[in-house]
C-alpha cells in the first residue's frame, strides 16, 4: 500500500493556513508559521540531524509568512514559496502527514517537535 497523496491543496490568498485533502479522505491543516518554522531545507536546518523549530521565524510578519506559490515536486512532495522570498523547502507528502499533528498543539508543544529526515 502506498502513502496517501494530496488530491486538493488550498491556500487562499491572504490566508495564514494551508489545507490538504488526501486521497484517503483525511483533510489536514497547517498554519503558515508552522510550515515556515519547520522548513526541512538545508538552509533552515543544516545538513544533518532532525528537523527542528527555527525560533527566528516567530518574529516574521503575517505577510512574510504568506504562501506565494505551491508547486508539485515529482509525485512525492510540494515546494512552498513564502512571502519572505524563501522557497527552497521540499515538503514530502510523508513529512506533511507527520507534520499535521502540530495543528492541534500549543505553540510551546510545536517548538519541541523534531522530525527525522
Amino acid at each position: 500500500m502506498s502513502d496517501p497523496t494530496p488530491v486538493e491543496v488550498r491556500a487562499p490568498e491572504g490566508a495564514q493556513r494551508l489545507e490538504i485533502v488526501w486521497d484517503d479522505g483525511l483533510t489536514t491543516g497547517y498554519p503558515h508559521l508552522v510550515l515556515r518554522a519547520l522548513c526541512p531545507c538545508a538552509n533552515c536546518q543544516g545538513h544533518q540531524g532532525p528537523i527542528q523549530w527555527v525560533d527566528a521565524i516567530e518574529e516574521y510578519t503575517p505577510r512574510a509568512l504568506e504562501l506565494r506559490d505551491i508547486v508539485e515536486v515529482g509525485q512525492y512532495a510540494l515546494g512552498l514559496a513564502f512571502g519572505d522570498g524563501h522557497s527552497s523547502g521540499i515538503y514530502t507528502f510523508r513529512y506533511l502527514r507527520d507534520l499535521a499533528r502540530a495543528d492541534t498543539m500549543s505553540r510551546e508543544e510545536q517548538r519541541t517537535l523534531a522530525f527525522e529526515r
